[in-house]
């Protein structure tokens, strides 16, 4: 299953906008909607790649706090371009509650500004820039955070939420 982002073109999301629609494959062979979880706070979080050091540790983080998030009506959706089998292996490592959507063709990446390009050891690529979107029951935007460090973050993100009516 490939993505659809209902060929959103990218542009720089603000708070208050409509955040882009998309349906997405997920661990455990399963679909997710943003659409379908109107009613409902979402945190949507692109990471990278799957059981690296610092996604693991971002991952983790969402995990421990999940109790909590769930007290504040919040779901959670991470997102990277690895494929359904990768998710699987890693949510399976690490006890992961949440859902793991797969952007394999990049199509969501792209409509939300996160498909970037990088630079390490001079040698410039494309890839994930780790961002996180706290998207309203109405959904739209409630806040950005672009350029995530992980230490703390989950944290705050929870805080957040908790404020959302």
């Amino acid at each position: 299953m490939t993505s659809s982002a209902a060929k959103l073109s990218p542009q720089n999301l603000n708070v208050g906008d409509k955040a882009p629609d998309f349906t997405l494959a997920t661990d455990g062979n399963g679909s997710v909607s943003l659409a379908k979880l109107a009613g409902k706070n979402v945190v949507l979080y692109f990471y990278p790649k799957d059981d690296t050091p610092g996604c693991t540790i971002e991952a983790k983080d969402f995990r421990d706090l999940m109790p909590e998030f769930e007290k504040s009506n919040t779901v959670i959706i991470g997102l990277s371009k690895d494929d359904v089998k990768s998710h699987d292996k890693f949510k399976t490592k690490f006890c992961l509650p949440f859902t793991l959507a797969s952007d394999t063709d990049g199509a969501v990446c792209e409509a939300y500004g996160v498909w970037v390009e990088k630079s390490m050891y001079g040698k410039k690529y494309m890839g994930i820039e780790r961002t996180t979107l706290l998207i309203g029951k109405q959904g739209k935007i409630a806040q950005i955070w672009p350029k995530v460090k992980v230490e703390g973050h989950a944290r705050e993100v929870l805080e957040a939420a908790k404020g959302l009516k």
